[in-house]
């Protein structure tokens, strides 16, 4: 770790020529700006005046795009009106993670606010059924007598089981993000997708709630709704950011606008079961970040479809029980606590075996006894650990053999599944860095081959080696001023990262270590008027930094990010390892 930053570090000096050159391009516009802002403006390709402001002070009427500007949104209107005025049976069909969960709770309310009862909302367990749009549920759907069915985050890769929908007598209406197969969009009544060829709409990077947000704006606007009161479906936005920052959508465009809009209204929400699951994790909803989302809200939410049924965590946003609330803010945090420890358990497994034997250009492991839902969680580890494309599977209650994949960043792992020989996959689909799959138990004892063949004929990407720091900071410029000009950047996600500074030759002042297991460490520096300047680093030691010796008296060069801590509702201004040379 140390080293990647150490190269990091002189990787800056040694573009700071180009860097600057830019900021001098850009100084005519930006000059109103103090340095540090317009430093951090042009690092992230913003130089002109307008653009800056967009940036930094989002505005919702300004800065958001028309719904009707995406491919097929006027069909796809029109159909879910007449199914209203016909009191159709409609099936809301959503993924199961923390992206189709809050865009179905987006419909559900669009739907009960309307007073339009003849719906449901549907999420497959992901078990049991598998991700997307499955024909036994179809059909079953059909049975019931549902007429139309809105997929959210979902239903791009479905082929078949939409094409078996349309067959049975029930239009389908596809909203996605992720990308079709080989260009095989499905022969539904229409498609949202802003990744389709034909689409020009502006920002093509929303999230599936994003998405679904987009409809049920649409349908409000061409609708005549005397429920719905103007600017009521903003109160949606909550839904639409916590999706926004979970599912790690580039945060730009309308996606800042979501993000941005979406942790004010949840600082303000008024869902009985979210603010209970905030209330029990020690979370001050007043200061809720999309840190708290990250690492809090998204990973239940996402734990009651790995560990138990998706609708859990669904009726945790939607309810307005409060006894049940209670009940479920409580089991979505249990379910958490086993999906970490089981977690934990198959990562050890994994690792010590694939130290133990040689490693292709592509790993694929697994056993049968794995849990699929937490697949991907191991996935994400053992991609940091051994730098290369990593397949994890494990056996389903059915007794398919299904996995999640993910990226080193080098390609696609969809083309790359995609230039794998016909009929290794049963089933695949995702985005270039994250994916699922279903493979027979013939193939998997290929695949790794398989996937390693393919990686080597495909165009790498080349990754970058390093990590730029923003800049260098002395401790005295560790000030609620510079925190100020800092938080004007957030809220911090995919393309927009917390800033990354480099302190030089900082003197440690004290040096300790907490936590129940004493994992975290905290570093004590000073500035020169004496002033406290702590440092935290969160599951790191002294073995985390091999090459320098931390102890009082000791000089290192920290690399950290500023953050503000509200522990205990007193706030701390303190800087947040990201390494020590």
């Amino acid at each position: 770790m140390s080293a990647v930053i150490k190269v990091s570090l002189f990787a800056f000096y040694d573009t700071m020529n180009g860097a600057m050159k830019k900021e001098i391009e850009a100084s005519q516009e930006l000059e109103k700006f103090p340095p540090l802002t317009r430093k951090l403006l042009v690092s992230r390709g913003i130089a002109t005046l307008p653009e800056a402001e967009k940036f930094l002070h989002p505005d919702w009427d300004r800065d958001s795009f028309d719904p009707f500007l995406i491919f097929n949104m006027e069909k796809a209107v029109d159909r879910i009106l007449l199914a209203i005025k016909n009191d159709e049976k409609i099936v809301l069909y959503t993924d199961y993670d923390c992206d189709g969960i809050p865009a179905g709770v987006i419909l559900h309310d669009f739907f009960k606010k309307i007073g339009y009862k003849n719906f449901e909302n549907y999420i497959p367990h992901r078990h049991d059924e598998g991700y997307g749009v499955n024909i036994p549920a179809v059909e079953k759907f059909a049975e019931r007598g549902a007429t139309l069915m809105i997929t959210a985050d979902l239903g791009i890769t479905d082929t078949d089981s939409v094409a078996r929908a349309q067959e049975l007598g029930i239009d389908v209406i596809v909203t996605d993000h992720h990308l079709a197969q080989e260009g095989k969009v499905p022969l539904a009544y229409a498609v949202i997708d802003s990744k389709q060829a034909e689409d020009t709409y502006p920002d093509p990077m929303l999230c599936g709630a994003g998405v679904a947000f987009k409809l049920v704006q649409a349908l409000i606007k061409r609708g005549h709704f005397p429920q719905i009161a103007d600017g009521w479906e903003k109160w949606l936005l909550d839904m639409a950011g916590l999706s926004t920052i979970a599912d790690m959508v580039p945060l730009k465009n309308e996606n800042r606008l979501f993000a941005h809009y979406g942790l004010k209204v949840l600082r303000k929400s008024r869902r009985k079961g979210l603010n209970l699951l905030l209330q029990k994790n020690k979370i001050n909803k007043e200061h809720l970040s999309e840190d708290d989302i990250g690492f809090m809200i998204a990973p239940r939410i996402n734990a009651a479809s790995r560990m138990d049924h998706p609708l859990r965590a669904f009726e945790l946003l939607s309810t307005n029980d409060d006894a049940r609330a209670e009940e479920l803010a409580d089991w979505l945090n249990h379910l958490n606590d086993q999906r970490k420890g089981l977690t934990a358990s198959m990562i050890k497994d994994a690792k010590g075996r694939l130290r133990a034997r040689e490693l292709f250009e592509v790993i694929v492991i697994g056993h049968p006894e794995w849990e699929p839902g937490i697949l991907g969680l191991a996935a994400n580890n053992l991609v940091e650990e051994f730098k290369r494309p990593v397949f994890v599977w494990g056996r389903d209650t059915d007794g398919k053999i299904k996995g999640s994949c993910r990226s080193d960043g080098t390609v696609s792992l969809v083309e790359l599944m995609g230039l794998t020989r016909e009929g290794v996959f049963l089933q695949f689909g995702g985005h270039a860095e994250a994916g699922g799959f279903t493979v027979s138990s013939e193939e998997i004892h290929t695949l790794e081959k398989e996937l390693s063949d393919a990686y080597r004929a495909m165009e790498k990407i080349v990754k970058a080696k390093t990590v730029a720091v923003d800049g260098e900071l002395s401790l005295d410029d560790v000030t609620w001023d510079t925190y100020k000009e800092i938080e004007a950047f957030a809220p911090f996600g995919m393309a927009n990262p917390k800033p990354i500074f480099s302190f030089m030759n900082a003197e440690i002042a004290a040096i300790k270590k907490f936590g129940k297991a004493k994992e975290h460490l905290e570093l004590e520096f000073r500035n020169s008027h004496g002033g406290r300047i702590p440092a935290i680093g969160f599951f790191v030691g002294e073995k985390n930094f091999p090459e320098v010796l931390l102890g009082r008296g000791e000089k290192v060069n920290l690399i950290a990010t500023l953050e503000k801590s509200v522990f205990r509702n007193y706030p701390e201004l303190r800087l947040r390892i990201v390494d020590i040379l």
